[in-house]
């Protein structure tokens, strides 16, 4: 498989998980295609897998199939007039300029509550 081709599934796939993210705020969504919808975001990034990642090969097949099997069980369930209006929401948002400016604020934004919850939590115990 060229590197090409492994790009074009990733953006694949990205696509995908947008439709879904987009479909599962929609208020029209079913509930269980909903929560189904919240249990494959879960595990796509939890950090504990059915089959560890430290095994080689295997490790990442239940991320290679069961995420790519999840959204697509999501994407048929879901009502067409939603997934429709959700593939215009992804294909919009992909198509926003990244901004690391805004991602670099963020980041020293977090690192500072993170800096104030730690000095809070020193005082609290060691005072």
């Amino acid at each position: 498989m060229n590197s090409s081709k492994i790009k074009r599934q990733a953006g694949l796939l990205r696509q995908q998980s947008l439709t879904v993210y987009f479909a599962a705020r929609d208020p029209r969504m079913p509930l269980p295609v909903r929560l189904l919808a919240l249990v494959v975001a879960a595990y796509a990034i939890s950090p504990i897998d059915l089959i560890p990642d430290v095994i080689p090969v295997i490790g990442y097949l239940d991320d290679i199939i069961i995420i790519p099997l999840g959204l697509a069980l999501i994407i048929r369930l879901t009502p067409p007039e939603i997934i429709v209006a959700a593939r215009r929401q992804a294909e919009s948002a992909s198509q926003k300029p990244v901004s690391y400016a805004a991602a670099a604020v963020i980041i020293i934004l977090w690192v500072l509550a993170l800096l104030a919850i730690s000095r809070w939590l020193y005082q609290l115990v060691f005072s």
